[in-house]
């Protein structure tokens, strides 16, 4: 029995296909397949039902699956704790972002980061909420960056920082000249919020409907630079988190704090409590938490 056959037999069982398990394994599926096969026969139990459209393990299937899983842990855990033991991180860290937070809080942090380990790969995956989740149970991603709530006792939470969501009005609008603004104000307002999938669409609504809050919504975008773009043309206002605000830029939006409480998202860093972040992973945690440390202050 070899690694490789374990690591194949896993991939097809997740993906339910032995062609989207092939392309995850990076290996050409006929090769894939005889592996799979060599395994069946050295245990004596078929894994897996081969259908036309999909693949399902067999119920002898379900239980290897299991040890499995557990074996391939325990060796990138001892793969892991040996690469740790140099004296610089090196390899390849992976973290799934939101991309309401990528653009505005990494740059900083990892320039700050290569220039301490420039022998460490950083890769940033940009999805949504519930595909980083599922990305970190399926070991794609080494830990994620994404905002409360989180439903799922199976992650590590680490709370990092709160950061106020921002009023976003257009150039001249009547209530630009008001410092803070109620939330009745907005009563009669055409709201632009991120597309349904994005938290921080769901966060604004969220918030609407626990003040009692009956917005027009004129538009839904997938990224924030374009709802700030739209705000800026007078085509509605939005709710912004602070980190994105445009203060440099001649075109922005007015920004307005509203009357407490104020709405806000709350920053976590996230990772499957079977698989703890490495030591790159963990020197990446670091300057994150730093940095939160320093914004509450």
């Amino acid at each position: 029995m070899e690694m490789h056959q374990l690591r194949y037999m896993v991939a097809v069982a997740r993906t339910g296909n032995f062609s989207r398990a092939a392309e995850q394994c990076r290996v050409a599926q006929p090769s894939l397949s005889q592996q799979i096969m060599k395994l069946e026969e050295e245990l004596g139990e078929r894994l897996f039902d081969r259908m036309k459209r999909e693949t399902k393990l067999t119920p002898a299937g379900e239980v290897f699956l299991r040890r499995a899983v557990r074996i391939l842990e325990e060796v990138d855990a001892a793969k892991r704790e040996a690469t740790d033991a140099k004296a610089l991180p090196r390899g390849v860290v992976t973290v799934g972002v939101l991309p309401t937070i990528a653009p505005y809080l990494l740059p900083k942090i990892l320039t700050v980061f290569t220039g301490k380990f420039p022998s460490v790969e950083i890769v940033i995956q940009e999805d949504t909420t519930a595909r980083l989740l599922k990305q970190l149970h399926a070991y794609e991603i080494d830990f994620a960056l994404a905002s409360l709530p989180i439903q799922d006792e199976r992650l590590e939470v680490r709370a990092l920082f709160s950061e106020e969501l921002l009023l976003a009005l257009p150039p001249g609008h009547p209530l630009a000249r008001k410092r803070t603004v109620g939330v009745g104000d907005l009563e009669n307002e055409r709201l632009i919020v991120m597309q349904s999938g994005h938290c921080l669409g769901d966060q604004v609504l969220r918030f609407c409907d626990r003040r009692d809050l009956h917005p027009r919504i004129s538009f839904r975008s997938a990224q924030l630079e374009t709802i700030q773009a739209l705000v800026s043309a007078g085509l509605g206002i939005s709710l912004i988190p602070a980190m994105a605000v445009q203060s440099d830029r001649a075109a922005a939006p007015i920004y307005r704090s509203l009357q407490a409480p104020r709405p806000d998202r709350k920053i976590v860093a996230l990772w499957p409590k079977q698989r703890p972040p490495g030591r790159a992973s963990g020197e990446l945690l670091k300057l994150l938490t730093a940095r939160s440390a320093k914004s509450r202050r």
